[in-house]
């Protein structure tokens, strides 16, 4: 458990802040490829409401739900990886208050 892993966490991190970021401008690419279809099936409903001349509200509602969906999953993720990076640094923090510790000057 050295600063390798910190690192790689670190970098995890800023990807996953990346895709936080890209969801909340409204990008596709970070949805899952479940969200993704049910993205496209809410965009289709909603073009196809439109054509028959009706209110397109029920596809935003649900576009909008999916969007909200992925931003939690996103945060989830994002809590996560913070948890496990401060693990790590407490954990690097006792072997070398341990180590020292050990010392017999």
């Amino acid at each position: 458990m050295g600063n390798s892993d910190i690192r790689r966490l670190d970098r995890e991190i800023q990807r996953t802040t990346k895709k936080l970021e890209a969801v909340r401008r409204g990008e596709w690419w970070p949805l899952t490829s479940r969200e993704r279809l049910a993205m496209t099936r809410a965009l289709a409903g909603g073009a196809r409401s439109a054509h028959k001349g009706r209110s397109t509200t029920g596809a935003e509602d649900r576009m909008d739900s999916i969007g909200s969906a992925v931003e939690m999953r996103l945060n989830a993720e994002l809590m996560a990886l913070h948890g496990e990076r401060q693990r790590l640094i407490t954990e690097a923090a006792r072997a070398k208050a341990a180590k020292k510790a050990s010392r017999w000057f």
